[in-house]
């Protein structure tokens, strides 16, 4: 299903009309409320179809242009046998001119640490040129997009304020709206859409971990978070970006999705996924989240943490993950959490017993931890012994304000 959101207009394109909302104007929120519960939902015997694989619906929107990707190793096309060919060389094989690419963080092929300064470059099978959005300019330059009619946004997201595709997202939008480019967003499922969590940005925390005020999970799909950066007016000068979405078929916020490509090279399986939200808070801290072993994001420990306490050991050691983990050739003590059942909520006990249990409060958190958390309030409330209910009772005003905003920029009931 392909729909094309205009900036003051609606223009669909499908053999069945289905209803949108155009990212200028913003539906009330109890006239979405109503129509979401409406929304009939999917069979569960009906297969899942990510916008990527809907190639009749996008290919006749690139012929005769140059095309711009925006992309990474998750940026692929599924097979029937399952097998899977990356979104730039399917293009190029059905005779698009794609003319450059663009990379967000780890790198176009997704090698990349965390952090990690990602250099411009060329595609070694293609020859098309990368420019890295995570390098010298995290927003591409007027000049880079010279020569571009249209740019394709198909990126693996994983549902988190503080992964910064999202950013990423943020920036091509409004250096495209710039330009007066269209952007086409290829959307695929959210790992962790079933739940929203944590606590809402605060302006004064704002940077690439984190740019809009939203909470930590905030429950959306990529192409459904870009409709609410327009609605919102996100973007500076007031500017609305252009915006065509391929909707997934068959998708719901309950739908279990498996990732087969790994979205980063710290996310390695649906566990770490599932428990980023909760344990990515470490990196505010001296405590090591699994970077450097096998288990990243679904272990935790630190040789500061109380080791009668802490049943579990580890020694994190450079890998293709992270070169230079925390706590590099050190035995942490912590706790192993591959087992841990699926959350459905940020978790909180591991971050306050590892406070509780640290050798050195005074030294605990790092600036880094309020711009993940989007507040000052965490680590005061933490300092001040606050139960993990008590905290999560402060959020959920919030919780409640965010909720009914994002109702409007809904795609999938």
């Amino acid at each position: 299903m392909f729909l094309h959101f205009f900036k003051n207009t609606f223009f669909i394109v499908a053999v069945t009309i289905v209803s949108c909302i155009s990212p200028s104007t913003h539906k009330s929120p109890s006239h979405a409320s109503a129509e979401a519960k409406t929304t009939p939902i999917p069979k569960k015997d009906k297969k899942l179809v990510l916008g990527a694989n809907q190639t009749e619906a996008y290919l006749p929107l690139l012929k005769g242009k140059k095309v711009g990707v925006v992309g990474n190793q998750t940026s692929v096309v599924f097979k029937e046998n399952g097998g899977y060919t990356h979104l730039i060389d399917s293009l190029i094989s059905l005779d698009v001119n794609v003319t450059k690419a663009f990379s967000p963080e780890h790198g176009f092929r997704g090698k990349a640490d965390a952090g990690e300064k990602v250099v411009d470059g060329i595609d070694p099978k293609t020859g098309v040129p990368i420019v890295s959005l995570y390098g010298s300019n995290k927003k591409p330059t007027q000049q880079q997009l010279d020569g571009i009619d249209i740019l394709i946004f198909d990126i693996q997201d994983v549902g988190v304020r503080f992964y910064t595709y999202i950013s990423t997202l943020h920036y091509v939008m409004e250096a495209a709206a710039e330009k007066n480019l269209t952007v086409l967003i290829l959307d695929r499922p959210n790992p962790n859409g079933h739940y929203i969590d944590g606590p809402i940005l605060e302006k004064k925390h704002q940077s690439f971990v984190g740019m809009h005020p939203i909470p930590i999970v905030h429950g959306m799909t990529i192409a459904e978070y870009a409709q609410m950066i327009n609605g919102e007016n996100w973007l500076a000068k007031n500017l609305t970006c252009d915006l065509m979405v391929i909707k997934m078929k068959n998708y719901t916020k309950q739908t279990s999705y498996s990732l087969p490509i790994k979205p980063s090279p710290n996310l390695p399986n649906d566990q770490a996924i599932n428990l980023y939200p909760s344990l990515c808070f470490f990196e505010g801290s001296p405590v090591n989240a699994g970077r450097g072993t096998a288990h990243q994001f679904q272990v935790f420990g630190s040789p500061g943490l109380d080791q009668n306490y802490f049943p579990y050991r580890y020694t994190p050691q450079a890998n293709d993950g992270s070169k230079h983990p925390k706590n590099e050739g050190k035995l942490c003590y912590g706790r192993d959490l591959t087992q841990e059942r699926q959350l459905s909520k940020i978790e909180l006990k591991w971050l306050l017993e590892a406070y509780q249990h640290s050798n050195n409060k005074e030294s605990f958190f790092t600036s880094f931890f309020s711009k993940l958390a989007g507040t000052e309030k965490l680590q005061q409330q933490i300092e001040q012994g606050w139960t993990a209910k008590k905290i999560r009772t402060s959020w959920q005003e919030g919780l409640e304000t965010y909720d009914t905003m994002r109702q409007a920029y809904l795609l999938y009931p």
